[in-house]
């Protein structure tokens, strides 16, 4: 009596592991991390201090960069 199921590819998918597209995650820690990079007031894009708007701007760098290694690395 036939039990259990037989897959046409015998090869397996790999889970989990380590790529090289999570470097990306550490240079948005870096960068987020690192205040000297950010803490001034110069200069200034439409009245708006240097480090309001590079916070800003910061917080969609990183979702793209969340998006790209999301997608590179779905199995």
């Amino acid at each position: 009596m036939y039990r259990g199921f037989v897959t046409m590819n015998k090869t397996q998918k790999k889970s989990g592991g380590w790529s090289w597209w999570y470097l990306l995650f550490a240079i948005q820690f870096v960068i987020a991390l690192w205040p000297p990079f950010y803490n001034k007031a110069e200069p200034y894009w439409m009245g708006i201090p240097f480090f309001y708007w590079s916070q800003l701007l910061f917080v969609i760098v990183a979702a793209v960069l969340t998006a790209v290694v999301y997608f590179a690395t779905d199995d």
